[in-house]
């Protein structure tokens, strides 16, 4: 029988066709609270935590959840639920899978000999501070359990719970480095409720910015997905950027829409819903969603170019005015052609606190990323 943690991959892996998980749920849970309303929780004991990653600026992830109440309309994990044999669409953002032993069994791989402390990412996949995480507090024993072994970590959210853990995440930055970044695409609250409908406020996001970089934890904002038509306008994406350098952000890294042939099939049907003037725009731009993978994944470099154009200025003359502008190298600025960013740095920054004898982490690329939560 496959259990969960022999179904994670990397979200552009093919699948076998002779897979038919079956996931062995401890219990599935429901709650009766406005907030759950519709949820399911299937409640898993995991046995892997640490996800071996490759071709990305860090090793290692840690998915404590699978699913996302966020119910973002455009997120490159939606497809990852066909793996569980459960829809992208209608039950990604309310059949929501918890690793209730991830913490566990994550003490037990750092313990072994042959770890050595090299950066792990959270929030690769689903968002670790989604709302579920209220209720089932995952990730404080996953921060000091990486602490505690001295390992590096870095976290993407949208999740102003983040701020909860503001203690723990101290104490951990005191022995290892450890950074944030919040992905805020719009301040516009009508295309926010739309595209994002589970997630803070953009305003509580940029407040938790500010709350993380007060206390000292190096935080940025991802301005993502930049989505033609919707909130790509130059004024809108001048004042995220200019909201976002107020808030303190170490870096504002904007990143334009990219739809995978999974994601394009998930995020269409929102797109005919909520902005069918636009759907003959995207069918040029990214090929329609039967297209498979023969459609876009990406937008043409020149409409890129002109969205990152905007963002840069914006962010570069917001820090002048403020005179808090980061050592260059310190945050990403783009991906490649092809690539994602993902808000999670490669290359760990120095750091006194390091245990006896340690081997130093080992540098990844360039700090380019993959997924947006």
């Amino acid at each position: 029988m496959r259990l969960l943690a022999d179904l994670q991959r990397a979200p552009d892996a093919e699948v076998p066709p002779t897979i038919a998980p079956t996931l062995p749920v401890t219990r599935a849970r429901t709650f009766d609270t406005p907030e759950f309303a519709g949820m399911t929780f299937l409640e898993v004991e995991t046995k892997s935590a640490l996800n071996k990653v490759s071709g990305m600026p860090f090793g290692w992830s840690i998915n404590p959840y699978r699913g996302c109440q966020h119910a973002c309309s455009y997120c490159l994990a939606r497809p990852t639920h066909e793996y569980l044999n459960l829809s992208p669409t209608t039950d990604f953002d309310r059949t929501v899978v918890v690793k209730t032993n991830v913490a566990e069994v994550l003490r037990g791989e750092l313990a072994r000999s042959r770890w050595k402390g090299e950066h792990v990412a959270m929030g690769t996949n689903t968002d670790p501070y989604q709302r579920a995480e209220g209720r089932y507090r995952l990730m404080p024993d996953i921060i000091r359990a990486l602490a505690q072994s001295w390992t590096p970590f870095s976290i993407l959210t949208k999740g102003t719970l983040i701020t909860r853990d503001l203690p723990v995440l101290v104490e951990a930055a005191a022995r290892v480095p450890v950074s944030a970044s919040l992905t805020i695409g719009t301040l516009d609250r009508p295309t926010w409720r739309t595209a994002e409908p589970g997630t803070p406020s953009p305003r509580a996001r940029l407040d938790a910015v500010r709350a993380l970089n007060d206390a000292g934890i190096p935080t940025g904002v991802m301005l993502a997905p930049i989505m033609p038509g919707i909130n790509d306008d130059p004024e809108q994406l001048t004042a995220v950027a200019r909201a976002a350098v107020a808030a303190g952000a170490t870096h504002v890294t904007p990143i334009p829409l990219h739809l995978r042939p999974g994601v394009k099939a998930a995020f269409w049907p929102w797109l005919e819903a909520t902005h069918p003037e636009l759907v003959a725009t995207y069918t040029e731009l990214y090929g329609p969603p039967a297209a498979g993978r023969k459609g876009r994944a990406t937008l043409p470099e020149d409409i890129v170019e002109a969205m990152l154009r905007t963002v840069r200025d914006a962010r570069d003359a917001a820090w002048a005015e403020r005179g808090n502008r980061p050592p260059e190298g310190s945050w990403p600025d783009r991906a490649r052609p092809g690539e994602h960013v993902t808000g999670h740095a490669g290359r760990p920054s120095t750091n006194p606190a390091e245990p006896p004898g340690a081997e130093p982490p080992v540098a990844g690329p360039p700090a380019e990323q993959l997924s947006i939560i």
